[in-house]
């Protein structure tokens, strides 16, 4: 997972900037990504991500911007690329077979469309590898945390049937004085993933240090800086096979 360091934009999307429609010079994004593309040692294809739940097979051929929130693989020498700068990064893998996927989660992807979103994506991707879900592994990034997410009644009421069974709704969203939620993104996305199976759940705990608002010197955050600052960078998380 890249953070705000060690690449070449200025201000405000600075330094690591990897987003193309950032708003930053596109030199320099080219740049930043060459600059993570030597660290991984491996090319990444990056999606066009659209907040939906469609999933795709990804390898060296796969055309760059290729329309999808949740990516996989089976070959190695290639990443998958999950874009965020608020929105959640899922990334899963088996301890055993050749297979590595990633999502991009926000609440829209979370909540889905009568309940298939992209953990349900990613749940069926694995499935049709053979594989049991309960043994996959997985790490959770950087997001929005509880206390910066504000949402509306449209946000609370697009999870209306997850609530229903989750084991502690009152963590999920917290009412405000103004009539709307404080809504913990990751925790969401954790009891999404346990409905669907997954067991081994790692990384963000929606503590304030996973909060990509509040860690300002570390992460990018398009709700904090787009509109205050002029600009919001990307950050992206990956994840490819090795043998």
């Amino acid at each position: 997972m890249t953070t705000r360091q060690g690449g070449v934009s200025g201000a405000p999307w600075g330094p690591l900037n990897l987003g193309f429609l950032s708003g930053d010079k596109l030199e320099d994004v080219e740049t930043n990504r060459a600059l993570v593309t030597q660290g991984l040692g491996v090319p990444a294809v990056y999606l066009r991500q659209v907040h939906g739940a469609h999933g795709v097979a990804v390898d060296i051929t796969t055309p760059p911007n290729t329309e999808a929130d949740v990516a996989w693989t089976t070959q190695k020498g290639v990443a998958c690329a999950i874009m965020a700068a608020d929105c959640l990064p899922i990334l899963v893998c088996h301890p055993q077979a050749r297979w590595v996927a990633g999502a991009h989660a926000g609440w829209r992807g979370l909540a889905g469309i009568e309940g298939q979103g992209v953990v349900e994506t990613l749940a069926s991707a694995a499935l049709a590898q053979g594989l049991a879900v309960q043994d996959c592994l997985v790490w959770l990034g950087p997001c929005i945390g509880p206390t910066a997410f504000e949402v509306g009644a449209d946000v609370h009421a697009a999870f209306q049937n997850l609530l229903k069974t989750a084991r502690h709704p009152t963590d999920l969203f917290e009412p405000t004085a103004s009539g709307k939620y404080m809504a913990n993104l990751a925790g969401l996305a954790r009891e999404r993933l346990q409905q669907a199976g997954f067991k081994s759940l790692h990384g963000n705990d929606s503590s304030v240090a996973w909060c990509t608002y509040r860690q300002e010197a570390t992460y990018h955050s398009h709700r904090r800086d787009a509109v205050a600052k002029g600009g919001a960078g990307r950050m992206a998380a990956y994840i490819w096979l090795t043998a």
